[in-house]
């Protein structure tokens, strides 16, 4: 596997869903069960961060906002045809700026789901305290929020999250952990920085601010590699598997699937998982039901993200 960090990627790679451009035969996984269902509940975000993987910013609306009977639908067919589905996921854009979003994530703890919101804890998640304690007060930790926190400096967190964003994060942050709402943290490994320096950054921002939480804790503290899709990374192939000792059922897309809405669309689609959201090669279909199918690993997030990074945006 070769390091290539620093070079763009080859434009004859990811081209092709059933080979790599060396003709090998393209990795590919099967859904084992559906055990999350994310929602994206539309790009628009209050912010706009260097290198978001789905471009979110406050004018960027291509993914449309999801509404409570639209992801009432799924949560039918989850129930209908005897799924297994454990985990409702909510992601963006940023979830709380969809007006429906405490109805939704409400819809899915009273079937007996656990959630999962990923959010900024910024001004949208401000203005829906009520609600979100409500939630916790009625369901405990089935309802879970992830919130993003790219550095444990200001000045990290900013240099992604732009200027003046770091003192609001903060503020809702702390203020779940106070609600006693099962509280992570999302953060990026920089470049040049270890993981132990993460983690030991972050043990002291938590402890700075009363935060209960466990840095060392991959569950308390997701840490996720930095993803550029034009950054040269390996093909992974059908023999990767063996060679890096890696379980294709562990990748996200054998035990999820993501649900969006396309700007001006008449209904949302199904796609793999929560990295692709524009590519259209990964649409499966606009129900559950058509989704089952196996995943080619035709995309740059597949290699960086799942296989060599090893990340999961689960919950669980």
């Amino acid at each position: 596997m070769l390091d290539a960090a620093d070079s763009i990627l080859a434009p004859d790679k990811f081209r092709d869903p059933r080979v790599t451009a060396r003709g090998e035969t393209r990795a590919r996984v099967t859904l084992k069960r559906l055990e999350t269902l994310w929602i994206n509940t539309g790009s628009l975000c209050n912010i706009e961060c260097a290198g978001c993987y789905i471009e979110s910013s406050p004018k960027n609306d291509r993914l449309a906002y999801i509404t409570r009977a639209e992801v009432a639908a799924y949560l039918d067919e989850i129930e209908r045809d005897g799924l297994g589905t454990q985990e409702i996921g909510f992601t963006g854009g940023e979830p709380f700026m969809n007006k429906d979003m405490a109805a939704m994530a409400g819809d899915a703890l009273a079937r007996g789901f656990r959630v999962l919101i990923l959010s900024n804890a910024m001004k949208p998640l401000w203005h829906n305290r009520v609600a979100i304690a409500d939630l916790r007060a009625r369901h405990g930790d089935a309802l879970a929020i992830r919130v993003s926190v790219d550095h444990f400096t200001p000045e990290g967190h900013e240099a992604i999250r732009g200027k003046d964003s770091w003192v609001p994060m903060i503020r809702g942050l702390a203020w779940l952990a106070r609600e006693g709402v099962n509280l992570s943290v999302a953060a990026r490994q920089p470049i040049g920085e270890s993981e132990a320096q993460t983690r030991a950054g972050f043990k002291a921002l938590f402890a700075a601010e009363g935060i209960d939480m466990d840095a060392a804790s991959t569950t308390d503290l997701v840490i996720f590699p930095d993803m550029d899709a034009a950054r040269d990374v390996p093909e992974i192939t059908e023999a990767c598997w063996s060679i890096l000792d890696i379980d294709p059922g562990a990748m996200m897309c054998a035990s999820s699937r993501m649900v969006v809405k396309r700007k001006d669309a008449a209904a949302p689609v199904v796609l793999p998982c929560t990295l692709l959201p524009y590519d259209l090669q990964f649409e499966m279909g606009p129900t559950l039901g058509d989704a089952g199918g196996p995943v080619a690993l035709n995309h740059p997030h597949c290699a960086t993200f799942c296989v060599l990074g090893g990340a999961s945006c689960s919950g669980g």
